[in-house]
């Protein structure tokens, strides 16, 4: 069987957090199709308001603390991503684009993602294609045509009878998992680790210019 990775980065604010709740029913959706394809997937979640002083040294200093380092590379070098967000003001909320301005731009490229966004009211559910799939778009990544958008009335004593939102969890999931099947698998190089770099015959200058050491 083969086995893949899929990193979970959710930016709620609260605990709990409707945020994190939907973005492990897309994680636990899309494993259970890859199951289904003889793909074994590990999950890497992690929620943002943990990182959220590192995130800001980051953004004042250009240097990312080491729990932070250990993030995002875990995050860059998945086979996968899965991205669920909070709507404040019709778009996402600040500490995920501020996690997202962290991250070296070129670093998703080609990278399935999955996108999910969560609000209180359902006029906020295009919040998904005019705001955050164009971001995507622009570092590059591969973000699967169905985005997830929960309201606050899908998250009622019912929540897993609402067949709107589970059918699109589902197509969601299956649209990863199929991105996931066809990419090949990560090579596990840790891009901030120069050493484990240089091992596969890589070179400093292709290091620092952002090339392949093949």
């Amino acid at each position: 069987m083969t086995a893949r990775r899929i990193a979970v980065v959710s930016a709620g604010l609260s605990n709990p957090s409707s945020t994190r709740m939907l973005a492990d029913k897309l994680a636990a959706a899309t494993v259970a199709d890859l199951a289904g394809r003889d793909v074994v997937a590990s999950v890497d979640a992690f929620e943002l308001r943990e990182y959220a002083h590192d995130i800001t040294n980051n953004l004042l200093t250009g240097f990312a603390p080491p729990a932070l380092e250990t993030m995002l590379s875990a995050v860059v070098s998945a086979d996968a991503l899965i991205v669920v967000t909070p709507i404040f003001s019709t778009s996402y909320s600040g500490l995920f684009k501020s996690f997202i301005d962290v991250i070296d731009p070129d670093a998703l490229h080609g990278m399935p993602v999955l996108i999910g966004a969560n609000a209180g009211t359902a006029r906020h559910s295009l919040a998904i294609d005019y705001a955050i799939r164009p971001l995507f778009t622009y570092l590059r990544a591969e973000p699967v045509p169905t985005g997830v958008f929960a309201a606050s009335s899908d998250w009622g004593a019912r929540a897993d009878d609402v067949k709107p939102l589970s059918a699109r969890i589902d197509r969601a999931a299956r649209e990863l998992a199929d991105a996931i099947d066809r990419r090949p698998v990560a090579s596990g190089l840790d891009p901030f680790d120069p050493e484990a770099y240089l091992g596969k015959g890589g070179s400093f200058g292709h290091l620092l210019g952002g090339l392949s050491g093949e």
